[in-house]
This record gives C-alpha cells, sequence and structure tokens, in this order.
C-alpha cells in the first residue's frame, strides 16, 4: 500500500482549516456560512445534526460541487464559508481538501466533528427518517 489512511488524513489536516467547536458556534449564526453534514443519513438519524446543516452525504460530495455534474447543487455555487463536518473530523479533513482541490476556495472543517459538537453541550436538532415510498 502506498498511502494508508494515516497518511491522507495527515496530508489533509496540514492543508485544510479547522475550526473548535467555540469558534463553530460562533459563526453558525451568520448567514454567509453553511454546515455541510457528511454523515449518511442513518447516522444523522440517529444522533441529531446541526440545526440548519446541508445534508451531503460523503459519497456525492465531488458530484453536489461539480458544477458541470448532473448531481450539482447550487448551495456549492453560493459565496459563501463552508464548514464540513461527520462524526469525529476524519471524513470531513478528506473532504474539505477534495472541496480545496476541485476550486472551492472558503472551506474549513469543524475539529472533532459532530462528536465534539455535542459534547459541549451544543444545540443538536433531531433528523426524522423519509418516508419509504
Amino acid at each position: 500500500m502506498k498511502k494508508g489512511y494515516k497518511d491522507l488524513l495527515a496530508e489533509a489536516e496540514a492543508l485544510v482549516e479547522a475550526v473548535d467547536t467555540a469558534e463553530a458556534a460562533r459563526l453558525q449564526a451568520s448567514d454567509n456560512v453553511v454546515f455541510v453534514d457528511l454523515r449518511d443519513p442513518r447516522e444523522r438519524e440517529r444522533e441529531g445534526t446541526i440545526a440548519h446543516a446541508f445534508s451531503c452525504p460523503r459519497g456525492m460530495l465531488e458530484f453536489w460541487i461539480d458544477p458541470e455534474s448532473p448531481y450539482h447543487k447550487p448551495v456549492f455555487a453560493e459565496d459563501k464559508l463552508f464548514i464540513f463536518y461527520c462524526a469525529s473530523g476524519w471524513r470531513s479533513a478528506l473532504a474539505t481538501k477534495t472541496a480545496l482541490e476541485m476550486g472551492l476556495e472558503n472551506v474549513c472543517h469543524l475539529e472533532g466533528g459532530f462528536s465534539a459538537w455535542r459534547e459541549a453541550g451544543l444545540p443538536v436538532e433531531a433528523v426524522v427518517a423519509k418516508a419509504k415510498a
């Protein structure tokens, strides 16, 4: 194996900015900030989410960012600060690096992820499972 996950994480963490929970909570009130929840729907339903976070499962990130993709989400074309988060900060570090490489300039990730947010006693919003068709 040329690179393991630890190598990839070290590269990402050396390149991307991380914000702690106090800074993230301060930024949450801004209209110019989008929290991006990278966790899968089952994680979100089980644990909740940060209020008003945009849900983007990690496996769709590249497709939703790229304006040429048929799956592009317009939120990623907005001139905002994107704060990516996952459960513990690993997926979000890698996702933030990917977003930077794709051309999103105003991106960072939540240090410690949703776990750190919840442990800091910050508000969590319930996620209701979508009804199956």
